[in-house]
């Protein structure tokens, strides 16, 4: 086993309860840490049976970049699936969803949520 770590990946959608995060959007970051089980791919050197990550990034973009979710943790859980599903070598995918402005009455960095699939 081997995990995939990426980190940061950033993209501007328009996911929220309230009407006006649809409206104006914002920025979203993801984190996803990926345990791999590379079966031979490691000792052959191929990316053949292993997770390419920039196939991976496409992945979470589309989710993240599309349907508007109200609850980031929806978003959240539907990129683990989708990652799983595309890459069937991920035995574990946790995923962490940063919204940094967060409709909240008073300041903080950033509302943040991780969800593991499968659970």
């Amino acid at each position: 086993m081997y995990v995939i770590r990426m980190k940061n990946c950033a993209f501007f959608a328009r996911h929220g309860v309230r009407d006006e995060e649809e409206t104006l959007g914002q920025r979203f970051y993801v984190d996803a840490e990926l345990t791999v089980d590379p079966g031979g791919a490691l000792a052959k050197d191929s990316i053949e049976g292993t997770v390419d990550y920039g196939v991976a990034f496409s992945v979470i973009q589309t989710i993240i970049t599309g349907k508007r979710r109200y609850l980031i943790e929806s978003l959240a859980l539907e990129v683990g699936k989708a990652l799983c599903d595309r890459f069937p070598e991920i035995v574990h995918a946790s995923i962490t969803i940063r919204k940094p402005n967060a409709p909240v009455p008073g300041v903080l960095d950033y509302v943040e949520v991780t969800v593991d699939w499968p659970s």
